[in-house]
């Protein structure tokens, strides 16, 4: 999207605002600014490669309009790293390099009376985030820079105790006069769902959530397509050639909270059918209990297990593949595993303790341990049986309120991996080395510009 296209969507919002007495309108701004050193974040360096060291930052311009029966939303990003652009470049950045795009821009219809206090049924249309329960399956992977969005309609169903939603999304590359072939390559090096997986053709889903006094609990059903293709060889290169049709994939479960005085629990449990994006068939299984203590108003521990089956069973796969989650919030800070950067298929079991200290208002303080292994057996490429311990991960991460809109965060992660973790048939990095680190500081500038 051109800055100029962005200027006049949003002065005409403003306009518009100021032209009905009834409306409200919000602008509001984020500048975010995250400095990494990475010596071997997402995946272990080679013994001889050297850490990364940059800064990238996110720049966003939220608009908000509500009048009777009808909310607008326009959020234009733009992503890039400092230095990335010469600083007489007269051009956007290219689409691998990120750049200025729209984030989001959606209209929400009230199909009742917006008067009502008993229910509203509504239609979400347009480029949107997706967020439900803890964002382990959907989520709008907020960590990343880019973040998440999808473009789909919802149908959305609300009263003060139940929240249904139904959604449903069709994606094409372009404006065609025939076909519906979808190449499901994502642009740019970045990965359409949370294993390092291609986009989807389509997807139809229903979430059911049920509040009560203690807690709640959720239903969900989510199918994704995704166009068929077979391989050519072309100059001794693969090369996909999309066919009709779709594979289709349907994964169900329940997610639910109970609390107990101080104590919480959280559990979650979901079953993956049909056929993924290859077009191979699919039987796997998501497990992940968790319990978390409140001791006072500063500390809080917790400690839980996270189980995603793996492996193959004759022509079937028995890999879970976690959609279109957050996995950075809970599967270790240095993204080793359903991030961009993919661990094979070997499945995984993430046994893991935390805690939070609010030393005061303003300082947060909080610490991970992650201990992971291999839900399924692992070979070298001698067909040995490796050990399923993939190793252990440390994260310690400060966050510190300045002002109400600026707000500084640092983080420090250590990763000691095993040969199990780097061989052929998981992250395959021949001479890694065992200790990997990672280290980041991130100052988040977010303030209201308008509200009326």
């Amino acid at each position: 999207m051109k800055p100029a296209l962005a200027i006049i969507s949003l002065s005409a919002i403003i306009f518009l605002t100021c032209n009905f007495a009834n409306a409200q309108f919000s602008l509001s701004a984020q500048l975010r600014t995250r400095t990494e050193l990475r010596d071997g974040q997402g995946t272990p360096l080679p013994k001889d490669a050297d850490p990364a060291f940059f800064t990238s930052q996110r720049t966003r311009l939220t608009a908000v309009y509500s009048t009777y029966r009808l909310k607008f939303g326009l959020t234009v990003q733009d992503v890039r790293v400092w230095g990335q652009d010469v600083s007489t470049i007269n051009r956007n950045s290219t689409q691998d390099n990120n750049g200025l795009l729209l984030h989001e821009a959606w209209a929400e219809i009230g199909l009742t009376d917006t008067s009502s206090k008993v229910y509203a049924l509504s239609l979400k249309l347009g480029r949107q985030e997706l967020i439900y329960d803890d964002q382990r399956l959907i989520g709008n992977l907020d960590w990343l820079q880019q973040a998440r969005r999808h473009d789909a309609a919802i149908l959305q169903f609300n009263t003060s105790q139940w929240a249904i939603h139904g959604g449903f999304a069709y994606n094409q590359n372009k404006e065609s006069a025939s076909s519906t072939k979808y190449n499901e390559t994502p642009a740019g090096n970045y990965a359409g769902n949370t294993n390092g997986g291609v986009n989807y053709k389509s997807f139809e889903y229903l979430h059911a959530d049920r509040k009560y006094k203690q807690g709640n609990i959720s239903f969900l059903f989510f199918a994704d397509q995704f166009n068929k293709y077979h391989t050519n060889i072309e100059n001794n290169v693969p090369v996909k050639v999309w066919d009709k049709g779709t594979w289709n994939r349907m994964t169900t479960g329940l997610y639910a909270t109970h609390t107990f005085g101080k104590v919480m629990l959280t559990a979650s449990a979901y079953y993956q059918a049909g056929k993924n994006s290859s077009g191979q068939q699919v039987s796997a299984a998501l497990l992940s209990a968790n319990i978390s203590l409140n001791t006072g108003k500063k500390l809080s521990v917790g400690t839980g297990i996270d189980y995603t089956t793996g492996g193959v069973s004759g022509n079937t796969s028995n890999a879970f593949d976690p959609l279109y989650g957050t996995p950075h919030k809970f599967w270790g800070f240095m993204d080793y595993f359903y991030a961009g950067s993919g661990f094979g298929s070997k499945g995984l079991a993430d046994y893991y303790v935390r805690a939070k200290y609010q030393a005061s208002g303003k300082f947060l303080l909080s610490a991970d341990l992650h201990c992971f292994s291999s839900a399924s057996a692992v070979y070298d490429a001698s067909g040995n049986k490796l050990s399923s311990n993939f190793g252990t991960e440390a994260d310690i991460t400060a966050t510190y309120t300045l002002t109400k809109i600026i707000s500084l965060e640092a983080g420090y992660s250590h990763f000691l991996s095993t040969a199990t973790l780097t061989s052929s048939s998981v992250k395959n990095i021949p001479h890694a080395q065992k200790s990997n680190n990672w280290a980041y500081v991130m100052i988040r500038i977010q303030p209201e510009l308008l509200v009326k």
